[in-house]
């Protein structure tokens, strides 16, 4: 028996691997700083912050489940705070159970005293970590055309950022492009009307100027080349407005990107999973479910 432990808790933690993103010392717009990443839990969630030092968490489905999905997760938090559980690792585990490998990014959060540029670092870090996935999908029982990226609310807006701006710049690179996103109420732009205002100043900084601002507006980015997108929004989002998904939809729509939007009256802000006494609300993995399904993602 303890043997059948030991070898469970291997299994475990061969699952679980944390891979730094960049090679030690090379971490691009870094700067020598004294800022100490810190974790705390409160009411179950687990809250990371002073990320200066970016990696993923490989949670990697049973081969006896395995699609060949597999899913980049990036946690919401404003760009101050990664929720990294319940936005998290809670929802790696179950694309696990559906037979799709995940990955948690534990992405820099912008800081003007340990990066140049800051409002790069999340996106570079993103590109980053959707590479080393597919470069290592043999490895992971992984199909290299089916990796996509799934972002909460800030975690949406560097998920769409990531749908929209992986040609875009000098690290364009088609090898960071997802071949799907799933986008759960999303920051999705940056102008006044729209922008949740923490988020917008958080990711921009003291570089915060018009044209960063229609830059990082993704709705404003979208092109043909923008792939397919899965969006949930609650009505009553008082944190960052439904018209966030909905600009993000209707721009797919205009140019004939495939898109799959579920509004609902209730729900609030950041509740991932914990959906109880939200009413139809509770429906929304089941339809994400339905949609991995008809895109052959899921069996």
């Amino acid at each position: 028996m303890a043997a059948g432990l030991t070898i469970l808790s291997l299994q475990s933690m061969a699952q679980n691997e944390v891979i730094s993103l960049w090679p030690e010392g090379k971490i691009p717009n870094n700067k020598t700083n004294t800022i100490e990443e810190k974790s705390v839990t409160t009411d179950g969630i687990l809250r990371i912050s002073g990320v200066t030092v970016p990696t993923i968490t490989a949670y990697i489905a049973p081969k006896e489940k395995a699609t060949g999905a597999a899913v980049m997760i990036c946690p919401g938090g404003g760009y101050g705070i990664l929720a990294a559980s319940h936005e998290g690792s809670d929802l790696a585990k179950w694309f696990n159970g559906r037979g799709i490998s995940a990955f948690v990014l534990k992405y820099r959060l912008p800081d003007a005293k340990a990066m140049e540029h800051q409002h790069e670092a999340p996106l570079l870090d993103a590109m980053q970590g959707m590479k080393i996935i597919r470069q290592g999908a043999k490895k992971w029982n992984i199909n290299a055309d089916k990796i996509g990226v799934m972002g909460f609310s800030a975690g949406g807006h560097l998920a769409a950022t990531l749908a929209t701006h992986y040609n875009m710049g000098e690290k364009a690179s088609d090898e960071s492009k997802p071949n799907f996103s799933i986008l759960m109420y999303p920051v999705i732009s940056l102008l006044p009307e729209l922008a949740h205002g923490g988020s917008r100043d958080n990711l921009l900084g003291p570089d915060k100027s018009d044209e960063l601002i229609k830059y990082y507006s993704n709705e404003l980015q979208v092109t043909d080349k923008t792939p397919t997108a899965f969006l949930v929004h609650a009505m009553d989002d008082t944190a960052v407005p439904v018209e966030n998904s909905i600009a993000y939809y209707l721009a797919l729509k205009k140019v004939k990107v495939p898109a799959e939007m579920h509004l609902y009256p209730k729900g609030g802000h950041g509740y991932g999973m914990r959906t109880e006494g939200k009413g139809s609300l509770a429906n929304w993995p089941a339809a994400l479910e339905g949609w991995l399904k008809a895109n052959n993602w899921m069996k």
